[in-house]
């Protein structure tokens, strides 16, 4: 059946504030203080607590990221739902944000949860759930 109505139209986030830091290498954590609302950060520190198997701490730090994340899309004219392209580098804070709150939700036996994450990064992003999950 096709939506009679369309698909919205891309969201594109504006750049991240953090990107020259990390890009630079600096420590997660310094970047992580001096740009609070980098969901790029945010969701990178999560991915490094997981790497170290601290669970509980990544699960933190990606629900902080996603949370960043959501309201970052919804100033820039996301309405709930619609394509959140990968291609677009400034968006990739709030997909990976998606991913890893996934894996450290499974890690903690939240299943549904880690479902929805997954669901709601493939519809987002066919190709950041390529690359994030399925890679």
């Amino acid at each position: 059946m096709t939506n009679l109505l369309g698909e919205p139209p891309e969201t594109l986030l504006p750049e991240d504030p953090a990107a020259e830091r990390l890009a630079a290498g600096d420590p997660l954590e310094d970047v992580v203080r001096e740009h609070p609302s980098s969901t790029l950060a945010w969701s990178l520190m999560a991915q490094a607590a997981l790497d170290e198997n601290r669970d509980v701490e990544g699960y933190a730090y990606a629900r902080t990221g996603y949370h960043r994340a959501l309201d970052l899309l919804r100033r820039n004219g996301w309405k709930g739902h619609g394509p959140v392209p990968w291609a677009h580098q400034p968006n990739r804070g709030f997909l990976r944000s998606l991913a890893v709150l996934a894996t450290a939700s499974e890690r903690l036996g939240d299943e549904p949860e880690a479902h929805r994450c997954r669901e709601f990064l493939r519809e987002s992003s066919p190709e950041a759930y390529a690359e994030l999950v399925q890679a």
